[in-house]
């Protein structure tokens, strides 16, 4: 059964860093586009970052380009997303995301992890 695990959610105050991480199971994660979204109270979930299978392409929102860094490590089937310089408005709670290519993900991933919550305090 195909898995997304996250972790490393937490506080952090206003300009400071976190980093997620996620793990895939059950299913071929290197073949797979991989991407961060997230979803903040009484919002819609939106696209934060996405890093394609094979050349490992990165794509970012405009609200995070600069401030985040997505990678990925095939060999241990994980994801990752660097946050800094964090805003009270990237407070969310973020998921990962599988797809079987980069436009899957965007639209329709077949994969999603269950979330870990980001705060941002003042």
């Amino acid at each position: 059964q195909a898995q997304l695990v996250e972790s490393g959610g937490g506080s952090v105050q206003v300009g400071g860093a976190l980093n997620l991480t996620c793990t895939g199971s059950g299913f071929t994660v290197e073949n797979y586009a991989l991407g961060w979204y997230r979803q903040a109270p009484g919002q819609q979930r939106e696209f934060v970052a996405a890093i394609s299978a094979g050349l490992e392409i990165a794509d970012y929102a405009a609200s995070v380009k600069g401030r985040f860094i997505i990678s990925r490590d095939d060999a241990k089937k994980s994801l990752y997303l660097r946050m800094s310089s964090l805003r009270s408005e990237d407070a969310a709670v973020y998921f990962c995301a599988a797809g079987a290519n980069s436009r899957i993900l965007r639209t329709a991933p077949n994969y999603w992890g269950q979330g870990t919550r980001v705060s941002v305090s003042s």
